[in-house]
């Protein structure tokens, strides 16, 4: 198991100190960038875009050390002297040992001639080198990194679980079947196939590396209600109308609107007639500055179809799905997440719940 290998001080005080560093972004810099903002409209600016925003805070030293500072750290986190991929390739051999051990055959589905699409091969996503497909240990790597993409979060409050929660609530109906989309290492599937035994889950996932980890923390966890499969979250070549919830976290805002037109229409397709689909992911609708620094957050972290993403017609798009049943909220991934005293830089989560027709 990952936990057996030797706890390596200089790493794990590397790992901190850019968690803290991200932790004073977050907490204090993000508000010292909105102050400078207000400042400018005090003087009579009045943009009408985020872009005009952008040309707007493009010169202020506050936005340019915040946008250096995220960049930077991020880098840091990974591809630093003790990041991430450079820490974990010293335990190559051992970790690629792990993978190889067997597992149940009904909790893993690769599929050896698998093409990945290139939108998904072009980009090192999250500054992750390689991204996360290309290295046999790119699994661990993503599953450890994890841990500080959102540093607001609480050890005591899962956002996997909260999700999992609204989607089960929002279901109407016993749940038997539920298809997790673009599911990674498996942390979005865990609640699922952990906390609801009598729920089969299938997770599907582009990463053979992830679907390695995947498979082998449900059978350290004695699973058998799971299954995790190798394929395109918009052509899954799963059963048609068997599914009760279709599900995905943090995945549409990493493709390209066509792809996620496809990816709607393929949760059409799954559902049973009454079924739930309940995507969580990254909108900006009511704030030119939250979008601003969004927008801003994409390009730091190659996460190019940010931007994409909240321009889209969401809505049209479910509609040409087959959906007509559609509801667009805000997500709280803490209590206290959406409170106007919360100043600090935080993700635009947000609920897209579609219905099919019964």
């Amino acid at each position: 198991m990952l936990d057996q290998i030797p706890t390596h001080r200089p790493f794990d005080a590397f790992q901190s100190f850019v968690l803290d560093c991200k932790m004073f972004w977050t907490r204090q810099m993000l508000p010292e960038v909105r102050r400078a903002y207000e400042e400018k409209l005090s003087e009579g600016a009045a943009p009408a875009t985020a872009e005009e925003v952008e040309a707007l805070m493009r010169d202020d030293t506050t936005y340019q050390f915040f946008g250096w500072f995220e960049r930077h750290q991020q880098r840091m986190k990974y591809s630093g002297r003790h990041g991430l991929a450079v820490h974990y390739a010293q335990f190559r051999e051992h970790l690629a040992r792990e993978l190889a051990a067997p597992v149940e055959e009904r909790l893993l589905q690769l599929d050896p001639g698998f093409e990945q699409p290139e939108y998904y091969t072009s980009i090192d996503i999250h500054q992750h080198p390689g991204g996360v497909w290309s290295d046999e240990i790119a699994g661990y790597v993503y599953e450890r990194g994890a841990k500080s993409t959102a540093p607001m979060l609480r050890k005591s409050e899962s956002l996997h679980h909260r999700l999992t929660a609204e989607a089960l609530s929002r279901a109407g109906r016993e749940v038997q079947r539920v298809a997790d989309l673009g599911c990674g290492f498996g942390g979005s599937t865990r609640p699922f196939y952990m906390d609801h035994p009598g729920i089969e889950v299938v997770g599907v996932e582009l990463s053979a590396p992830c679907l390695r980890l995947a498979a082998r923390r449900a059978s350290e966890d004695q699973a058998r209600n799971v299954t995790f499969r190798q394929a395109d979250a918009a052509d899954t070549g799963l059963e048609e109308g068997a599914y009760d919830i279709v599900t995905s976290t943090m995945v549409l805002h990493e493709m390209p609107p066509r792809h996620i037109e496809k990816v709607l229409k393929e949760s059409h397709r799954l559902l049973a007639p009454g079924g739930v689909s309940v995507h969580l992911d990254f909108l900006v609708r009511d704030d030119l500055f939250r979008e601003f620094i969004h927008n801003g957050h994409s390009r730091r972290n190659n996460e190019p179809f940010m931007p994409p993403l909240n321009r889209m017609d969401i809505e049209a798009a479910h509609r040409e799905a087959g959906f007509d049943d559609l509801e667009i909220v805000p997500f709280e991934e803490f209590t206290g997440a959406l409170s106007p005293e919360n100043t600090a830089w935080r993700f635009p989560w947000t609920l897209i719940v579609a219905r099919k027709a019964a």
